[in-house]
């Protein structure tokens, strides 16, 4: 072997690495810090599940598979890895007699090391199948993936190699001969076994000693050469998956981060929402770098299903590519802001500033077309978050620019002036209860369930029917029970997800003061956004409430024998998830287990359902807007009518959710699909037509 060639490639190889770590550094602390090491355990909990265990990774089943051999046999071979390196000083290096053949510990080793050889080149090469011949749609073709995959391929046939040709060295060198005509084979090391046994042909030691050495020599640089591509191409996420896991967030996944001091923020004029590059924190520009291009996150995007603009992995690689295209930029004008490089001047006299995201970097209807269904974040492999960039983007078009779609002014007037986003008058809030004699949490204050009835089911005509039934079903039940009345306002979660925190702020505190009022045991509510808002985010404005779900109430009355289903539906029923209680708060037996309660009702679940299940099209504010235009190119449709076709491959004779503003987009996608024959209901109506006859 030669020290001086091992020693400048490692000294240049290693170096370099350290100065383009050092850049992508340099690029992670333009913005604001964040906390990401707190609950230590609970981190390294997760991390051990997602990234070392790769839990995600097989939700698409074989290449979940073959990702994780590739992602173990780099940790198997990267021992293999510094054991070449140090024999390119000692020919005989075994880390000190501890992984020398014919001890245990070498010989299981070297076995461990070929089957990771093995499996890492079937891996890779399925890799190369779906990148040039099955040609995946999800994924980003580019030939910087099919180059990495090759190189992965050859260090791998490079290791086989060295080893073969040095299994057939011993054999000539034991027998004394010049040519020896067959090898025993190792069953310690069977991929280089087979590989001698190929060399058996080759009787010049001299050759054997060339082929070692290319085998060795190849493996060490292309070690080395891949180390130096990783934070110049999607594959850095091998260096940046476990940190980037290890710092996720901890908080419910339905909680927006807040904005602090939102009105000290106003009167000292500073930007409210995500304007630049410079505002996304560390940790975000973390997200960045670890996309690994799988397309997962939009493959089950409902916007980008259906043909609109949003694609959030395009989302993410604009943003990563602007920071890399403008690195030498920004880190001098971080430096400049810092009174550390002068006047920070461009070379025409003025201080360069970043563009602004929207619309210079990203279209504004790209961030306008999410329903914040959370599908996204639910693939990704790598816990990238695309939900809360986007609502930052809108609160900065919102409140700053005062650019939003037209429509939704209609809903902000709305909540601003009767507390509900369709300007109803805030006195018929309680019109829905007229006959069923539901006190008021003002006359009962002692009650020991506050039923938050929600803006939909207090005066959309057909979401009443939903209050009514969980009202009588209450009823039936004994649960003594309240309603705020004209007391209730708006949870504000259209209002946040549309990017008017302030407005939501607004809404938020003024329901808090009233809830910490009458201090509620529990709050019941129908609406999967009510329920979130209340249990996830009011905390942050000093509101600790117990919040549960109507359909997970309901399943508890029914366990409980407080509520006896006895009225047979003879049907067959397919239930759709609402995002904001499946995805978001994990809510998914609850519902299937009241409606199998049922006497005669077949539950029936679509192929894209539970946490796969497609959104209604209604989150994120798009219940009070008109949909985004379809992409060029792209057969645009609403999400709602996509949902309605899943829901109706099942053959179904009803549909059923626990969401009003579900029932509304199934409802309209049903008959946009001429199938008004199959009725949609709510789980409490159903229950409640099951228990009515028996009440």
């Amino acid at each position: 072997m030669n020290p001086i060639a091992m020693s400048l490639l490692l000294v240049v190889a290693w170096g370099l690495f350290a100065w383009q770590l050092k850049r992508r550094y340099a690029l992670m602390t333009l913005g604001p810090g964040e906390n990401r090491l707190d609950q230590i355990g609970e981190r390294l909990r997760r991390t051990w599940q997602y990234a070392f265990a790769q839990k995600r990774m097989r939700r698409y089943w074989w290449a979940g598979v073959a990702h994780q051999f590739i992602f173990l046999g780099f940790i198997v071979l990267l021992l293999r890895s510094l054991l070449l390196f140090g024999r390119g000083f000692d020919a005989d290096f075994t880390f000190w007699g501890l992984l020398a053949r014919g001890t245990a510990l070498g010989d299981g080793y070297s076995l461990l090391k070929d089957i990771f050889v093995i499996l890492v080149i079937l891996s890779a090469a399925l890799f190369l199948y779906y990148r040039l011949i099955k040609r995946e749609r999800r994924m980003t073709l580019s030939t910087e993936g099919v180059i990495i995959l090759l190189i992965i391929e050859s260090m791998m046939w490079a290791d086989i190699l060295h080893d073969g040709a040095e299994q057939r060295l011993h054999a000539h060198r034991a027998v004394a001969t010049a040519a020896v005509s067959h090898t025993g084979f190792d069953g310690f090391e069977p991929a280089g076994s087979i590989m001698a046994m190929a060399l058996s042909g080759v009787g010049s030691e001299s050759a054997l000693s060339v082929l070692s050495a290319v085998g060795f020599w190849t493996h060490v640089t292309l070690v080395l050469l891949f180390l130096n591509l990783l934070p110049i191409s999607k594959h850095f996420h091998i260096v940046t998956a476990i940190p980037n896991v290890f710092t996720q967030s901890l908080r419910p996944r339905g909680r927006l981060p807040n904005v602090e001091d939102i009105e000290g923020k106003i009167e000292r004029e500073e930007t409210l929402g995500l304007a630049r590059i410079t505002q996304l924190s560390w940790k975000s520009v973390l997200d960045l770098y670890t996309c690994t291009e799988c397309g997962r996150c939009t493959d089950h995007c409902p916007a980008n299903q259906t043909g609109k603009l949003l694609s959030p992995k395009q989302l993410t690689l604009d943003l990563r590519d602007y920071v890399y295209q403008n690195e030498g930029r920004l880190i001098a004008a971080k430096r400049a802001a810092r009174g550390a490089n002068g006047d920070g001047a461009n070379g025409n006299g003025d201080a360069w500033k970043p563009e602004d995201l929207l619309p210079d970097i990203i279209k504004p209807e790209v961030i306008w077309a999410c329903t914040t269904c959370g599908a996204c974040e639910t693939e990704c492999p790598v816990f990238i978050t695309y939900v809360d960039k986007i609502v930052d983007m809108r609160r900065h078009l919102v409140m700053e620019k005062s650019e939003f779609p037209t429509e939704l002014q209609n809903a902000f007037r709305g909540m601003e002036s009767n507390s509900n986003p369709w300007n109803f008058p805030a006195s018929d809030r309680a019109a829905w209860a007229a006959d069923l004699n539901v006190p008021r949490i003002a006359e009962k204050p002692d009650a020991a369930v506050l039923f938050w009835v929600g803006c939909s089911a207090s005066f959309d005509d057909r979401a009443r029917r939903i209050a009514r039934a969980t009202a009588q079903l209450l009823q039936a039940a004994g649960v003594d029970f309240a309603i705020l009345a004209e007391e209730e306002q708006c949870t504000g979660d259209p209002a946040r997800r549309a990017g008017n925190e302030f407005l939501f702020q607004m809404l938020a505190q003024a329901n808090v003061e009233t809830l910490n009022r009458y201090n509620p045991r529990t709050i019941v509510t129908t609406c999967p956004h009510c329920f979130n808002t209340l249990l996830n985010e009011y905390p942050d404005f000093g509101g600790k409430f117990n919040v549960v779900h109507h359909s997970v109430y309901l399943a508890d009355l029914v366990k409980a024998g407080k509520l006896r289903p006895a009225n047979r539906i003879d049907a067959k029923v397919a239930y759709h998830d609402s995002c904001y209680m499946g995805r978001y708060n994990e809510v998914y037996e609850p519902p299937r287990e009241t409606l199998r309660a049922i006497p005669g009702l077949t539950v029936l679940e679509p192929a894209q359902t539970r946490d796969r299940g497609l959104c209604c099209g209604a989150g994120g504010a798009q219940m009070f807007k008109e949909e985004e235009h379809p992409r060029e190119g792209a057969q645009g449709e609403r999400v709602n009518i996509r949902r309605a076709e899943q829901l109706l491959d099942t053959k179904p004779d009803l549909v059923a959710s626990s969401c009003p503003f579900c029932q509304r987009m199934l409802i309209d996608g049903l008959a946009s699909k001429q199938r008004e024959d199959v009725k949609q209901f709510d789980i409490a109506e159903l229950l409640w037509q099951s228990v009515e006859t028996s009440a």
